[in-house]
This record gives C-alpha cells, structure tokens and sequence, in this order.
C-alpha cells in the first residue's frame, strides 16, 4: 500500500522559494523528494529515481512542463506516474494543455501546503482501493488486466496512460451504466483534485483513439457508458 514513507516525488520548477517550500513540507510529511529546475532534466532525473508523484511547473526555461510531461508518457516506467501540474496561469486553455499531455491534477499558485499534503493523501488513498479491486475485467473482446494495467483487444496489447486506464475500467466494471461527467471526475480523479468537466471529454477521445469507437458510447447532454449492445 503507498503512503507518505513510501512514495518519491520529484518536484520540478525553476523558483528556488517554491522548490524550497515544497521540499521542506513534502519531506517534513515523510515523502522522498528530489528536485529539478527544468522539464529536460526532470525527464533525466525521473529515470534515474523512478518518482510516484512528479510536481511540475508549466513555464520553464530550457523545457516547458507540458512538452516533458508529452516526453514522459511516451517512457513505459512513466505511463502510470501521477503528474501535478503547479502553474501561476489560471486560464482554462493551460488546463485542458496540461490535460492533454497526461496530466493528473492541477494546481493553481501560490501553492497551499496543506491542500497539497491533502491531494497526495487522496492519491495514495486512491491506489491502496486500486490495489483491492478485481484485477481483471473482461468485456466483450476487451480484457483489461489492472495488475499490469494493460488492454487486451483480441490478441492485441493496448498501453494506456494511468488515468484514461483508470476511466476505461472504471465504465467497463459496471457496462451499460451511464455516468455524468461529474460522476467520473468524482470516481477517477476525486473530490479534492480541482479539475474541469472537460478532462473527461479529452480522455474518452484519447481512450477511443485506442480501443475503437464502439465501446465507449456518448449519451447526449448526460455522459458515458461502456456500451455492450
């Protein structure tokens, strides 16, 4: 089960107050932190430590955050590592970015220590319930393996990223079901991840994009359903 003593964040920025912050917190709450000050060295640091949880800046020199997180997802060891957005740009268009390029949450500065604290408690929470769920669901010609997190289609092997993975079992384990998009934003990312109706739109593209269209069925003005009709 993942708790404080057990998980490694790796905090990106390049404001040495805010990486100083974070990392006397982070540390003072049990967490093993290391520091980056851009989004090429986070993506060098990150192999070498294999990080749970990356706490990334969107505007940095030398690379910006959301072409690093791109990088990251691109990386096997890093497809199911949380990624926190912390940016000083509030405008919704950095948001959906963030989303796009794999994002987890997102977090608006100046930063609040304890809502902080309170997200990564979510997080573990999160993944100790992942890890007593049933490991395989099968549905139709899909076979989705929560051990590996991994989508069989047939024979085929599909990758997903940790939370269009989470969003795709989540609606299979209860097929037919529809779900709002508030729904799914409660179960897949929580109630104290600040994210927007949206992120759920952006991530049923992407996980169509890989599975087909036929599985994952739009009810107008409602939301989604596992579709198996």
């Amino acid at each position: 089960m993942q708790t404080a003593s057990n998980y490694r964040i790796l905090v990106v920025d390049d404001d040495p107050d805010i990486v100083e912050l974070l990392q006397y917190n982070l540390t003072r709450e049990g967490y093993e932190v290391t520091t980056a000050d851009n989004g090429k060295k986070a993506i060098d640091v990150a192999q070498l430590i294999k990080p749970d949880v990356i706490l990334m800046d969107v505007m940095m020199p030398i690379m910006d955050g959301i072409a690093a997180c791109r990088q990251l997802r691109e990386i096997e060891d890093f497809r199911n590592t949380h990624v926190i957005f912390l940016t000083a740009r509030s405008e919704e268009f950095s948001e959906v970015a963030a989303f796009e390029a794999g994002a987890d949450d997102f977090i608006t500065k100046p930063i609040k220590p304890r809502a902080l604290l309170s997200r990564l408690a979510a997080f573990a929470r999160r993944d100790a319930q992942q890890e007593e769920q049933d490991k395989v669901i099968e549905a139709g010609d899909l076979r989705i393996d929560r051990t590996s997190f991994a989508v069989y289609k047939g024979t085929d092997k599909i990758t997903l990223p940790k939370k269009e993975f989470e969003l795709l079992a989540f609606l299979a384990a209860t097929p037919n079901k529809v779900f709002t998009r508030e729904e799914l934003l409660s179960n897949i990312w929580g109630n104290d991840v600040y994210v927007i109706a949206r992120t759920v739109d952006v991530h049923v593209r992407k996980v169509r994009e890989k599975i087909g269209e036929e599985n994952i069925k739009t009810i107008k003005g409602v939301g989604y359903k596992f579709n198996t009709d």
